[in-house]
């Protein structure tokens, strides 16, 4: 089952969001019937936070009132992304499942009050929510309005109860086999640490200083498994009684707790959540990040977008307005990369509970508002785009992420706090978007020999296969750079012995890093081709390579800061500092031009984005964003499906999509 089936049910790509009408009364139902036409609305996720409603007291469900929403969207043209709502308890469960209430680190056990008021380990939790998408699945399984099966909301919440520890414990016996295993892969020799019986592990509370790297990297994979684990569960009590695709929002932000790579194997359709975290350019160039990820876990399938903001760009502590035209921008920003709609959170502005502010398709001030001629305007712009449904992207650049990596960069006692995984990772995709050029994420152990460039920002964890992986890439004719700490450690967070990063993978690189040397905060050092580094520094040597530039800097001055090496078929290269945000850039756009790299659409200025969408026909569409203040030419005329027209320019903070034969 893939987004094909969803597209074909309702006829072109999906337009709509989360609609609770359980917030409202009959007056405004009639009302939201009017505006969804209106709006071109033809998909609302229904029931996400509806559990205190459908089930009012423990085994007794009420589903009246979710009948008479769902028959009357159905009439009205819309189909039903039904959600199980387990992602917030309601408060009678809480009262007769205490233990079911999420820990903390520091031993707290919070109370109920808000949403994900529980722990996934606990079993009356993992229970009432099976019976809840069983209950679902048995009474809409084949209405007519179901469209997508959606389980829960947003997973990621951790714990760190009693139930959690058990559980833990079991996760371990099953990975590592035995104590002695366990011990071995822990390092527990260090400060005395050493178990002698499984009742002594614990999951990494709160503790007096640095906690183990090892028990808590596998504390994270533990997580993820757990939540892959409660997920399966529901979506295989659906299955039973549904024949519809089944999915999950991910949520893809600066925070990790699971393996979307694992995750994403496991759903019908990918479908994920975005909300920009900084304004202006910033919050496309966010978008396109997340659209291009939520496009690899895919993998290169047509995926879907389950919520966006209408009028929310996150700004550190505050929230802050879209600028005229954004709405309609970051839509077609996520079609462009692959998804079959735009969906957003919510349908109508809820005016009392924890998310009055958060903006919605009709605001508080109704639909007589800018933000709801907007909403109109892409849904209209939306569902002229129906023959993009199916069609795919292609990349020739990849950038690579491993969960793994991103979680030992998060365990206690590294030698910088400035190692940043996911800023690493954006400031590899910001440097390509702004070339123009599309790119795919993928893992170290993926098949890369479809991409001419990839680009390993923060491998600090790197595998034995994953190191084999990227030799043979090079070797094979790729272009690869590999950026400073990488292939430090192993799977088991031990150190790489004998210089980094891991072999054989050193070997295509031609390099051989001997010292880590971090940088003072905000210290930047020069280098000899002009450029600056910043957060860390290396003492390598060559060993075959190429230096490009070196230090000028203390006691590293005239040693090698970014090499190259020619390998087998390919070229390796080696960056053994974090470069200012141009410097990187520059040395992106050099990347490119020795790989052979282009843009999908070259010529255009920047500020233009481009992303071309494929049909297994051969038909292709360029998707334009112009995201300057004025108009801008096209190479050649096309016809735009935005305008129905030939057109000759992108206007001024729009777009076009281009037919080509």
């Amino acid at each position: 089952m893939t987004t094909r089936s969803i597209t074909n049910r309702l006829g072109g790509l999906a337009f709509g969001g989360d609609y609770n009408p359980e917030q409202w009364d009959e007056t405004v139902w009639e009302e939201d019937d009017t505006l969804m036409r209106q709006a071109r609305v033809n998909l609302a996720t229904v029931g996400v936070f509806s559990w205190a409603l459908l089930e009012p007291e423990e085994g007794r469900y009420d589903f009246a009132w979710l009948d008479a929403h769902i028959d009357r969207l159905h009439a009205g043209g819309v189909a039903v992304d039904l959600a199980t709502p387990t992602a917030s308890p309601p408060p009678w469960f809480t009262l007769a499942h205490p233990d079911a209430l999420a820990v903390r680190p520091d031993g707290t056990r919070l109370t109920h009050g808000s949403r994900d008021t529980y722990c996934l380990t606990a079993p009356a939790y993992r229970s009432a929510a099976r019976r809840m998408a069983a209950a679902l699945a048995e009474r809409y399984g084949d209405h007519a309005a179901l469209a997508l099966w959606h389980v829960h909301n947003e997973y990621g919440t951790l714990c760190w109860c009693d139930h959690t520890a058990a559980a833990f414990r079991v996760w371990l016996r099953a990975r590592h086999g035995s104590l002695e295993a366990l011990n071995q892969a822990w390092g527990t020799a260090f400060w005395s640490q050493r178990y002698t019986s499984w009742e002594q592990v614990l999951p990494p509370r709160a503790t007096q200083w640095h906690r183990n790297p090892g028990q808590a990297l596998d504390f994270r994979r533990f997580w993820s498994d757990e939540i892959i684990s409660a997920f399966r569960e529901q979506r295989d009590a659906i299955r039973r009684h549904s024949d519809r695709p089944v999915t999950t929002n991910l949520m893809l932000p600066a925070y990790q707790n699971v393996d979307l790579w694992a995750f994403a194997r496991e759903l019908d359709v990918v479908t994920s959540d975005q909300y920009p975290s900084a304004p202006g350019l910033d919050a496309a160039a966010d978008a396109a990040f997340h659209a291009d990820r939520a496009r690899s876990l895919a993998d290169g399938r047509p995926w879907l977008l389950m919520e966006q903001g209408t009028n929310t760009v996150y700004d550190g502590d505050r929230v802050l307005g879209k600028e005229p035209g954004e709405i309609l921008r970051h839509t077609l920003g996520h079609i462009a990369r692959g998804s079959e709609g735009a969906l957003f959170f919510q349908w109508r502005q809820s005016r009392a509970g924890a998310e009055t502010w958060h903006s919605a398709m009709v605001p508080h001030a109704g639909p007589d508002s800018r933000i709801f001629r907007e909403v109109t305007q892409t849904g209209e712009a939306v569902a002229r785009l129906a023959e993009l449904a199916g069609s795919t992207v292609i990349a020739p650049v990849a950038v690579l992420h491993d969960p793994d990596a991103w979680w030992a960069l998060g365990v206690d006692g590294l030698p910088s706090a400035g190692l940043d995984y996911h800023g690493a990772l954006l400031q590899a995709h910001r440097a390509l978007w702004e070339t123009g050029v599309t790119v795919d994420f993928a893992h170290p152990q993926h098949e890369l020999s479809r991409y001419r460039l990839v680009i390993a920002p923060a491998l600090f964890l790197l595998t034995d296969a994953g190191a084999e992986s990227l030799h043979r890439y090079v070797a094979d004719g790729g272009t690869l750079l590999v950026q400073h700490a990488s292939g430090y450690v192993d799977e088991r967070m031990h150190a790489r012995l004998g210089g980094y990063p891991a072999s054989p993978l050193r070997e295509a690189l031609g390099i051989r890093v001997e010292e880590y040397r971090p940088l003072r905060q905000n210290e930047r050092i020069p280098l000899s081709d002009g450029s600056h580094g910043t957060v860390w520094s290396e003492s390598l040597r060559s060993e075959g390579a190429q230096t490009l530039a070196a230090y000028t800097h203390g006691m590293l001055t005239d040693s090698p800061a970014l090499t190259r090496h020619r390998h087998g078929n390919g070229q390796g290269w080696y960056l053994s500092t974090r470069l200012d945000d141009a410097d990187y850039g520059a040395l992106v756009g050099r990347l490119l031009k020795e790989a052979g790299v282009q843009p999908d659409l070259p010529g255009l200025p920047a500020g233009v984005e481009t992303v071309t969408r494929h049909a297994p026909d051969g038909r292709r569409w360029h998707v334009l964003i112009n995201h300057r203040a004025a108009a801008v030419p096209l190479p050649d005329p096309a016809h735009d499906l935005l305008t129905g027209t030939l057109a000759h320019e992108v206007p001024p903070g729009g777009g076009a999509v281009l037919r080509r034969p």
